[in-house]
Parts: structure tokens; C-alpha cells; sequence
């Protein structure tokens, strides 16, 4: 079946010899584990906050809590339920971040002979490379430390300058990341997709040409973070050409999977640098014993959340991922998901990779472009009154927005049946959808103080908040 099965067995047993001599691994008997069986006994599941404790000691200065040492850095996110995240990066995990990335820039040269697109310039979105301690380790946003680890020969290569990386405010970064490459050989931009369309939107604006003119030897674009397709089209508009894309997985806990090839779909799962994965059944997630899966027993086409073990001193951390295998030997995966971003107000389990396939069908099939989407359901006590309320900022509307509805809402139910019955037995109207005018959702970004840098707008919620906020942004 491939090395990737022995590879992960190796990483285990690795992770347990180094494991078993920490408070962590002494808490957990982990001397006494020898099989993945015995390990799923021995270790339970957890997210971030139920972590919290031993990274509170860690923040103390205590040595060897859940891997040797003290971590070389702690990656600083914002958690939906646990404010603040600080995630360990260890000396053994750090090379994951950085050599996972350029793994997936030299499979691509390989496979293209394109290598052009290292001889210019490459724009490296990160948050600001200044870092604080925290508990006397160096703390900050995962790009503002990967700048840190950014070898001496891409140095010279790389934009925008160190000064205006450290600005905090993302619209003053925005202009001043436009006015150091407007003139420039840019060869290769790596971002979040709805970051590089502002990047693009702004260039356009202050030159007036599309971005194949300002940058003529511009041919790659490397993203991650969220489904590229909802963003493809208007990218590629914006372009005005296509240029090709590498797809990555990274995350503050580890960089997961890369695209390894341009003729296969999903991403290969990057089996082979110090992270042990686990696979749960995506329904069984929230339950009190749920199946727990190695690479060995995973399955094509079932959705499950990803559990991981590292060199970071990570132990049965759900990170609150959903994906599934594309295929397996090679083990690629795509991400569908979030397990805190769906609905199911009615019992429908509606998730991310349901609404996008539902929502860019219908807009290919009718031409209409979407810049920004969020779905939320609308509770009503009447009978047949509730139902899933689509916000939706069009860069090209449909000639038609109550078809377009109807077409959206029959793509869902194709895809998701426990919907389709609701709207059967009357529990549910159909979707409605609201119009964001143009820029809303950058202005509801911007007043919740979440615009730019690695932040994005979930697909979905399961409750009105976001909806709520988004009321002053609707289209007249």
C-alpha cells in the first residue's frame, strides 16, 4: 500500500519515544502504549481549550509539558470559542512549516518546467514579523514567523519590504503593498484568496490596467486558507489571463497537505513530517465515543474531521477541520469544512463544501460571478416559515435573482438529503437570497476589526451573528 502507511506507523513510535518522557506523556501512560489501539485507549480527543491548561504552563516556564523543552515560538490565532490561541512550534516542528512550502513549489517547477517564477519578484503575505514573548518564548501571527525562516536566497526576492510587513492597520499596509510593486517584475503572489483580490482590486484602481499589464511576467499564484473556487473567476477577471495556482493547507498546528500535481484533484496529505493523523467520521464528531481511524482505515468520498499528533507536542487535537480523501496511495485530500461551520437549526447538517457546490454550479451555469458569501438560517415558530438565509455580494448579479434562488436551493437539495426533506415536508421554505452591495462584506470585515491579513468570512453559522451584522451592508 506505499510507504505513506509505514511512514505514519515510524512517526508514531517516534512521537511516543519523545512523548512518554514529558507531564503530558506521564499523565497519559504513554511508556505503556505500543500499538495505535493502546494509543487511542490511552490519549482522548481534544480542542484548543481543553489544551489550555498545559499551554498555561508552558507560558510559566515550565519545561517538558508536552514535548521536551520549551517551544522554539507559539503561533498567536484567534479561536471562535477560545479568544486567543497559543500554539506551540517546536525545534522538531518547525521545518514542517517551511519545507512543506517549497515541496510544493519545486513539485510544481518539476512537473511544468516553469522556473521562471522564482527569477522575479514574489510577494509573501504575512502579518507582521514582529513578535512579542510570551513567557519568554517568541510569540506572534504563523506568517509573521515564518518571514523569520525565509532562507537568504529568496531574501532578495521577496515583497514588501520588512517595515511595511510590521504595519498592523491592513488598509495603510494594502497602500503601501501597492505602492512598493506597482512597479515591479512580480512573478509570484502567495495569499488568502479574498487578500489578493483587494491587492488586485487597489492595483487596479490606482493604474487603471488589469493586473497582466502591470505585471506582464506574473504566472503563479500560490493560496490556501479557503475554497479557491467561489474566488477563481473574479481573480482570473481581475488578471486577465489565467496564470497557474498551487494549492496548500497550512495552519498555525502544521502544514497538512500541498498539490502535488496538476493532473489529480485534492491535495497529497503530507504523511511524512512528524504528524500522525487521525480521521473521525464528520457525523460523529461531537459524540462521546467516537471511531477514530489511521490512514490505514480511511475510505474515498466520506467526509471526517482531522485529528493530529506532532512533533509540537500536539496530542488527539481536533482542529476543527472536515475533509475528505480524493483518492488513496497517494493519500490526497480536499478540505470540506468546518466542524463549528455548518447548520443544522432543523437537523439538515448542511456544511461549507455543500453551499459552495451548490452556489457555484448555479453561477456557472448562469454566468454570474460572486465575490463574498455567507449562509445563515432564519428560526421562525410558524410552521413552514423557516428557512436558510444566503448573503451574497455578486460581482456580476443574475438577470434573473428568484430563478437563481430557485437553482441554488435545488443544487442543495440534490446534495444534501436531509434538506431536501425538510423542504418536503414543509419544515422548511426555500433558500432566500439577501444582496451585500458592493464592498460589504470588506466594511463588515473592517467594523468587527477583522479585515485583512489570514481572516476570513465563515461560509457558514449555525446561529444569526454574522447575519445580524450584516444588515447595514445589504444592497437598497
Amino acid at each position: 500500500m506505499g510507504t505513506a502507511l509505514e511512514d505514519q506507523e515510524r512517526i508514531l513510535k517516534d512521537l511516543l519515544k519523545t512523548g512518554k518522557k514529558t507531564e503530558f506523556g506521564k499523565e497519559h501512560t504513554l511508556h505503556e502504549v505500543s500499538s495505535y489501539g493502546q494509543f487511542r485507549e490511552a490519549v482522548p480527543l481534544r480542542d484548543y481549550e481543553s489544551f489550555k491548561p498545559y499551554i498555561e504552563r508552558i507560558k510559566q516556564g515550565k519545561h517538558n509539558v508536552l514535548w521536551k523543552g520549551l517551544p522554539l515560538y507559539f503561533a498567536k490565532t484567534s479561536g471562535t470559542t477560545s479568544g486567543v490561541k497559543y500554539i506551540p512550534i517546536t525545534r522538531e516542528s518547525v521545518n514542517n512549516h517551511f519545507d512543506t512550502a517549497r515541496n510544493a513549489f519545486f513539485c510544481y517547477m518539476s512537473e511544468t518546467g516553469n522556473y521562471s517564477s522564482a527569477d522575479g519578484k514574489m510577494i509573501f503575505l504575512s502579518g507582521s514579523p514582529e513578535l512579542e514573548r510570551v513567557g519568554g518564548i517568541p510569540t506572534g501571527r504563523l506568517s509573521g514567523i515564518s518571514n523569520h525562516l525565509i532562507p537568504a536566497y529568496l531574501r532578495t526576492n521577496q515583497l514588501p519590504s520588512y517595515e511595511t510587513n510590521c504595519i498592523e492597520d491592513w488598509e495603510t499596509k494594502l497602500e503601501k503593498i501597492v505602492d512598493e510593486t506597482m512597479d515591479q517584475n512580480m512573478t509570484m503572489i502567495s495569499g488568502i484568496p479574498p487578500w489578493m483580490q483587494m491587492y488586485f482590486d487597489r492595483l487596479t484602481e490606482r493604474s487603471g490596467k488589469k493586473i497582466k499589464e502591470l505585471f506582464p511576467n506574473f504566472n503563479v499564484m500560490v493560496h490556501g486558507g479557503v475554497n479557491f473556487e467561489p474566488y477563481k473567476a473574479r481573480l482570473f477577471e481581475s488578471i486577465g489571463k489565467k496564470v497557474d495556482t498551487i494549492e496548500t493547507y497550512p495552519a498555525s498546528e502544521g502544514f497538512f497537505a500541498f498539490q502535488d500535481s496538476r493532473e489529480n484533484e485534492g491535495l497529497l496529505l503530507n504523511t511524512d513530517f512528524g504528524i500522525f493523523f487521525e480521521f473521525v467520521p464528520a457525523q460523529e464528531i461531537f459524540s462521546k465515543n467516537p471511531t477514530r481511524l489511521s490512514l490505514r482505515d480511511v475510505k474515498v468520498g466520506e467526509n471526517y474531521a482531522l485529528i493530529i499528533n506532532s512533533n509540537a507536542g500536539l496530542w488527539g487535537y481536533n482542529l476543527g477541520d472536515i475533509i475528505k480523501f480524493v483518492s488513496v496511495n497517494p493519500w490526497r485530500i480536499m478540505v470540506t469544512g468546518r466542524t463549528k461551520h455548518y447548520i443544522s437549526a432543523f437537523g439538515e447538517h448542511v456544511i461549507g463544501e455543500e453551499v459552495e457546490h451548490s452556489l457555484m454550479k448555479a453561477a456557472g451555469q448562469e454566468g454570474v460571478r460572486i465575490t463574498e458569501f455567507t449562509v445563515a438560517p432564519m428560526v421562525n415558530q410558524e410552521k413552514g416559515k423557516s428557512f436558510h438565509e444566503w448573503f451574497i455580494e455578486f460581482e456580476q448579479s443574475p438577470r434573473d435573482l428568484g430563478n437563481f434562488s430557485l437553482t441554488v436551493d435545488r443544487n442543495l437539495r440534490e446534495k444534501n438529503i436531509y434538506y431536501d426533506d425538510l423542504i418536503r415536508g414543509n419544515i422548511l421554505q426555500k433558500l432566500q437570497i439577501r444582496t451585500v452591495r458592493k464592498n460589504g462584506f470588506i466594511d463588515y470585515m473592517k467594523s468587527i476589526g477583522k479585515l485583512g491579513g489570514q481572516n476570513k468570512v465563515p461560509r457558514l453559522s449555525n446561529d444569526r451573528t454574522i447575519a445580524e451584522g450584516l444588515k447595514p451592508y445589504l444592497q437598497v
